[in-house]
């Protein structure tokens, strides 16, 4: 009796538990599809503001340019990361401690001290706020995600297939792309998936270095909300939410087959 009455109550708090985080995101994607503009009342199922969703040519734009600098940043974080993770995997030097300690910083500091620092930081070097300057800040916080996967991958690397290869002629470059780079590429597309994600939800650091003529998705979504939610936005956030959870499933998928 007592232990099926803690298995009902382990179930029933977590049932409770997964009600709190996800009644909200039900709740969207259900009036998403309600034919009232107002979100207190359902009166009809419909599709309509999908439509006007893709007819608003405001959103396609910041649409547009949110999967630019998202690809981009993407491939430059992930060939980044991956150089930076082997690096700090094969080579022992001087300060190698202090050098890993600061890979976590843009991690671990708050998004809106990074996104003031990028802005003093373009300001300084004069490079003018747009298209540019937002893809280089979403390096910056996408690269440390991305070293941080490919090097749990790494931990389970094995270093005689390597060394086997370089005593059969191979040189180190012939290694790392025929050898090392095959084994981990898990860990590489994960941490691609993981750095896609962040780049396409990113709204504060954006925000700081975006620049007047650039908007994005996020930052898009942002403004409309303030004069209110309606079901378009509703649609709009619908689709970035099943865009990012499969983005995320599929990133988790391959972490555990890279474990």
């Amino acid at each position: 009796m007592i232990r099926r009455a803690s298995h009902w109550l382990s179930v029933t708090y977590a049932l409770l538990v997964y009600a709190f985080l996800y009644a909200p995101i039900i709740v969207l994607v259900v009036y998403s599809f309600n034919r009232s503009r107002l979100n207190t009342v359902w009166t009809g199922f419909t599709f309509e503001w999908y439509g006007k969703l893709l007819q608003n040519g405001d959103i396609l734009e910041a649409t547009r340019t949110t999967l630019v600098v998202a690809v981009i940043s993407t491939l430059a974080a992930t060939a980044l990361g991956t150089l930076v993770a082997v690096g700090m995997y094969k080579y022992h030097f001087r300060g190698k401690t202090a050098l890993d300690g600061m890979l976590y910083i843009p991690i671990v500091i708050p998004e809106i001290v990074l996104g003031i620092a990028m802005l003093i930081f373009f300001t300084q070097v004069h490079i003018p706020l747009g298209l540019i300057s937002l893809i280089i800040a979403h390096v910056t916080f996408c690269l440390p995600f991305v070293a941080i996967v490919v090097r749990s991958r790494l931990q389970g690397f094995d270093r005689s297939v390597e060394e086997a290869a370089m005593d059969l002629g191979a040189n180190q470059w012939q290694t790392f792309v025929q050898v090392m780079l095959p084994l981990i590429m898990p860990g590489v597309v994960a941490g691609a998936l993981l750095a896609f994600t962040m780049s396409v939800d990113d709204v504060i650091i954006s925000f700081f270095v975006v620049g007047p003529s650039t908007t994005t998705l996020p930052i898009k979504v942002f403004s409309m909300v303030k004069f209110g939610v309606t079901p378009e936005i509703n649609a709009l956030s619908t689709i970035m939410l099943l865009v990012t959870l499969t983005i995320v499933i599929f990133a988790e998928r391959l972490m555990k087959r890279g474990a």
